[in-house]
């Protein structure tokens, strides 16, 4: 069996509940439930967890398959170095962003999501993964010929008696049937 790539699953899972987290604080916001600072919160935490789970990381054998996109971004949650390349910070940094979901209907659901993907991420660390950004790379290509070989065997031809033959006469020009054919 193969070794399971937890980091995988955590990104998605992660990528997921920051949507659930930015979809929550929209609607409390917008209907200005009780606690609705809490759901300002949630947008901004949405948005956040987002951005940062945005790029997929490199796997570790096979291919990997970067998201639309992903180059910008990227760029940036690398700039950041160790804080967003251990799968330790991120386990806790997502711990700590959800516990204010919590507070409020809207946002429970985003919370209890981010927190599985935290776990998820705790469980990859454990495993000693970490994140590797996937850069674009160029694709050697090699120049085509333009002109193909002719090919080196003569095409397949029929037995030399089974060949027309070269008559002037239209009865001797014609094929010999070794079939004999009977009209009823």
């Amino acid at each position: 069996m193969g070794k399971i790539e937890w980091a995988m699953w955590a990104n998605e899972q992660a990528l997921a509940s920051g949507f659930i987290l930015l979809t929550g604080g929209i609607v409390g916001v917008a209907g200005q439930f009780r606690g609705w600072q809490f759901a300002a919160y949630a947008v901004a935490a949405g948005v956040f967890v987002c951005l940062l789970e945005y790029p997929r990381s490199k796997r570790s054998k096979g291919t990997s398959m970067a998201r639309p996109g992903q180059y910008c971004f990227t760029v940036c949650v690398k700039a950041f170095g160790p804080l967003t390349r251990n799968y330790y910070v991120r386990a806790f940094l997502h711990a700590a962003v959800c516990v204010p979901g919590g507070f409020m209907l809207a946002t429970v659901l985003g919370c209890v999501c981010l927190g599985i993907a935290s776990l998820i991420y705790l469980g990859a660390a454990i495993h000693g993964e970490q994140w590797v950004p996937i850069l674009p790379h160029k694709e050697v290509r090699k120049p085509m010929e333009s002109m193909k070989n002719p090919p080196q065997n003569p095409p397949p031809r029929p037995p030399l008696e089974m060949r027309r033959k070269r008559v002037d006469d239209l009865e001797g020009a014609a094929y010999d049937n070794p079939i004999p054919v009977a009209d009823e």
